[in-house]
């Protein structure tokens, strides 16, 4: 016997069904969803049971100054972090704006994600937004080029410089007064005066004798990167340095492998593949190559696409004299191969090539992107100018292909020299290919979206690799070989003629994603490999707190 459904009990059920479809309806149509999906959240952990207790105590300390130039970045990059931040409703949308620290999807062309938000200023928060480049030409002011100084308008509209030790007192005052107390409890010599001079610097803007300090800390167990450092937000000229900060565990035993490398840099830099006055300068025999284990971004570096290794000092008078030290972030760089380099070599990688996707090969490309910031030439020939102020905002694409190309090219010699012996030849090129579609969906916008595009519109000119029609891609060893070195000599090249308007013509020509790639990176997308890692990271992380 069928029991009968009173009509009020039918009219609930079916309200209540619709509640449900619509909420369903409002969940899938959340383009958010999409957005925050791009990213996947990795924890930052590190062993410190190493550590003595003043070196805990240190961290703390650390981290509170790291802090500080999170807070400044969001100044820099949008504005008011609080305002944009509470008038999000959306808890996705809020992730997102957090992310990006700003209300521009930074991997996407820096679209705008938040209604009632425009273009993203190229200038971002360096220069006032209603501020024309014949403008700033015009303004006589010597401090108006320094990566220091913030323009903005006086009282009377007219520009002004400002420094960034003036204009974030606040924030600078605090984060030097950290450093200061954290110096009293390093346990290496050389870490503390390195602490105490970046405490000077921060408040000075004078940053010399805090990098060749810094250049100095070897035996440290902690590290610190603070400051001013990059140049990549600002894309109107490429001019001002974003403030930004990284707390870093020492691998001593993956470092102790890599250190052997930094002796082949002077006679590398003799082997470069260009005529001998793009290789006249001779880089500083001081550098080191290092691993670390970090457990803190802040500001620039967090944004959106996260860095996985570092090459400073930026200031070229320290590298000249001293080279650069070269720090490997081992875990962030083991978190993108597992979760995004892996996945997409899955879909993209030739079958028969992907036993050539290797962590140790991804490593090692890495590490040898970072050494080839340090190699080729900083002044241009003509000894008018450096690379960087000739190539204006230019020049961060073309230098982050050069570190692309460039490395191949080093990892390939040391081979052939029979110094690299951790992984196979065919390995690190396999992987090179594969990770162009890594880094490429870091938006084509970005300095190191132009530069891997720069790199694989030449190979794919010079038909170092092939696509099958199932879509995946296969690689031509001797082909791409000849094309990496052929490439790198030419961008050596543009950077020592320092010809901006050659240099500006070529970005926007092969600085771009062409069709067919575009279909490919939309496959992945489509798998729902992510773009991108973010992090859960800070003392408590650790046990401190």
């Amino acid at each position: 016997m069928i029991k009968k459904i009173p009509f009020l009990m039918l009219l609930i059920l079916s309200v209540m069904a619709c509640q449900q479809n619509t909420q369903q309806q409002s969940k899938e149509a959340d383009p958010m969803d999409q957005l925050v999906d791009k990213y996947v959240e990795v924890p930052l952990t590190a062993d410190i049971s190493h550590l003595s207790d003043n070196e805990k105590e240190m961290l703390k300390l650390l981290f509170d100054a790291a802090q500080l130039m999170d807070d400044i970045f969001w100044k820099q990059n949008f504005g008011d972090k609080n305002a944009l931040l509470s008038s999000i409703d959306n808890p996705k949308a809020k992730k997102f704006a957090e992310i990006n620290y700003g209300p521009w999807d930074q991997l996407d062309n820096q679209k705008p994600f938040i209604d009632g938000y425009g273009a993203m200023p190229p200038g971002a928060n360096f220069y006032p937004v209603d501020m024309t480049k014949e403008e700033f030409e015009a303004f006589d002011d010597a401090n108006k080029t320094s990566q220091y100084t913030v323009i903005q308008r006086d009282e009377d509209g007219k520009l002004k410089s400002v420094w960034y030790h003036d204009i974030y007192a606040f924030e600078i005052k605090k984060a030097a007064e950290l450093l200061d107390q954290a110096a009293e409890l390093a346990g290496d010599a050389e870490f503390a005066n390195y602490l105490k001079l970046r405490a000077t610097a921060l408040r000075t803007d004078e940053y010399f004798e805090s990098d060749m300090a810094w250049m100095d800390v070897k035996n440290n167990k902690v590290d610190l990167v603070i400051g001013p450092i990059e140049n990549y937000v600002d894309a109107l000229f490429g001019y001002k340095a974003a403030h930004e900060s990284y707390i870093l565990i020492k691998d001593i035993a993956w470092s102790d492998r890599l250190s052997r490398y930094a002796q082949f840099l002077p006679e590398l830099q003799k082997q470069l593949p260009v005529d001998d006055v793009y290789k006249q300068e001779t880089p500083g025999s001081d550098a080191d190559l290092n691993a670390y284990d970090v457990v803190y971004y802040g500001g620039d570096c967090n944004m959106a696409g996260k860095t996985i290794a570092i090459n400073l000092p930026n200031d070229e008078r320290v590298q000249l004299q001293k080279g650069t030290r070269k720090l490997q972030l081992k875990n962030a760089m083991k978190a993108k191969f597992d979760n995004i380099l892996v996945p997409i070599s899955d879909e993209l990688i030739a079958p028969e090539l992907r036993k050539h996707i290797t962590f140790d090969a991804f490593f090692s490309n890495t590490m040898f992107h970072e050494v080839a910031h340090g190699l080729g030439i900083k002044n241009t020939i003509d000894g008018t100018s450096t690379v960087r102020k000739a190539l204006k905002e230019q020049y961060s694409a073309v230098e982050e292909a050069k570190a692309d190309i460039l490395g191949l090219y080093l990892v390939t010699r040391l081979h052939e020299m029979g110094e690299f012996k951790d992984t196979e030849l065919m390995d690190n090129y396999v992987t090179f290919m594969a990770g162009f579609f890594r880094s490429v969906r870091f938006g084509a916008s970005s300095a190191h979206g132009k530069a891997n595009m720069l790199s694989f519109n030449f190979f794919l000119n010079e038909g170092a690799f092939t696509r099958s029609e199932a879509g995946t891609y296969s690689i031509d060893l001797e082909k791409m070989m000849a094309a990496s070195k052929k490439l790198a000599g030419l961008i050596l090249k543009n950077q020592g003629d320092g010809n901006y308007e050659e240099v500006k013509a070529w970005v926007a020509e092969e600085g771009v994603i062409k069709p067919q790639l575009q279909a490919d990176l939309d496959r992945i997308t489509e798998k729902g490999i992510p773009v991108d890692i973010y992090f859960q990271m800070g003392p408590q992380m650790l046990g401190l707190k």
